[in-house]
């Protein structure tokens, strides 16, 4: 047998979770048929088969993560190890099933006393297990799920990255935040919130270049970055993601919403690579279109700020002699008081507020 290991998926990457295989033991595969599907960081990524042959084991499970370099899985060596076509080995017809033993009268929990014994083992009350066997038979595999389903879950995939992420931004940022409103009333009904925003933060990013910087906590170091690549967090059913909108100061309105519509739909499908994932110099938080007014953020390093936008609500204003209802949208400023001052931050933060309020 000759083994296949999981191969150097670029990035820097050292490892990867097995998210799904898509063939079995005894299979025959063709040269780049798809193997399996692991998840790195936050992107999925198919493996395809380097070779013709049949699957002789797999090494790894669903959920296992794997370093770089390690075995996937076997190939059988052999007389028909690399043939390219699928060759007749058709299996015997089925067996007839045996007849069903008798269940108890209707109500009761119908197992068989090899599956009651498992249950006992497992702790599992058979009265709360859903049946998927005939007549609605407790089987085996049920009992074992709902075991499974009881036991507390490793945080796997997304979630584990984002888990890992914000317990070493904790450990590592000296966190301060900065709270403001915007009067957006002169807005257009078409204005578009997240490329307002958007171009309110290189408004900022002009106006005090310390904030789009890279910080290096080793090194005690602070590097400002040349261009604005900014992280659009984006919420979704497998946890916080963050693609990059690259070069915004360089490119135009409609380039940033193909932008946003492309990380949108590749967060949906979970198609996004890992390069579209990773080199953000700040990012914007825009949760408001869920609820809330202002926050305190959580910044990854090595970037040095995030721009938090809150949930747009009518507030009472002056207006000459009198009172007027003006829609407000807060922002929430939050920075790495080791590389910047507040001063500097007070500085953005004011910059972003004038280009928001701005009626065109």
């Amino acid at each position: 047998m000759s083994a296949f290991n999981l191969p150097d998926l670029g990035e820097g990457l050292q490892e990867a979770e097995i998210v799904a295989w898509h063939v079995a033991q005894g299979d025959h595969v063709v040269v780049d048929q798809p193997l399996v599907s692991v998840e790195t960081e936050k992107a999925v990524v198919e493996i395809p088969s380097p070779r013709a042959g049949h699957v002789a084991e797999l090494l790894a499970k669903p959920g296992e993560r794997v370093k770089v370099g390690a075995p996937l899985l076997t190939f059988e060596e052999g007389p028909h190890a690399q043939t390219g076509t699928v060759v007749g080995e058709l299996a015997p017809p089925p067996a007839p099933a045996p007849p069903a033993p008798s269940l108890p009268s209707a109500g009761a929990v119908r197992a068989s006393p090899a599956v009651r014994a498992r249950a006992r083992e497992l702790g599992v009350e058979l009265a709360g297990v859903r049946p998927s066997g005939p007549d609605g038979t407790i089987t085996r595999a049920d009992v074992e799920a709902a075991a499974l389903a009881a036991q507390p879950q490793a945080m796997r995939g997304a979630r584990r990255t984002m888990a890992l992420n914000m317990a070493r931004a904790w450990r590592e940022v000296v966190h301060a935040s900065l709270h403001e409103e915007a009067d957006v009333e002169a807005w257009s009904p078409q204005d578009d919130v997240t490329a307002r925003l958007v171009r309110a933060i290189i408004a900022g990013c002009r106006a005090e270049p310390a904030l789009n910087a890279s910080f290096d906590s080793a090194s005690l170091s602070l590097r400002e970055n040349a261009r604005i690549d900014l992280g659009l967090a984006i919420d979704s059913p497998d946890g916080l993601f963050v693609p990059v909108l690259h070069d915004v100061a360089s490119v135009s309105r409609e380039d940033w919403r193909r932008q946003i519509e492309r990380a949108k739909q590749g967060v949906r499908e979970r198609s996004l690579p890992p390069g579209e994932l990773r080199g953000a110099t700040i990012t914007l938080s825009n949760f408001g279109t869920i609820a809330g007014r202002h926050a305190a953020l959580i910044i990854v390093p090595p970037q040095v700020a995030i721009v938090g936008a809150g949930r747009i609500a009518g507030q009472a204003v002056r207006a000459g002699a009198g009172i007027a209802l003006h829609r407000m949208l807060p922002i929430s400023l939050t920075f790495d008081h080791r590389a910047v001052a507040g001063g500097e931050a007070a500085r953005f933060l004011r910059a972003v507020i004038v280009d928001l309020e701005r009626a065109d």
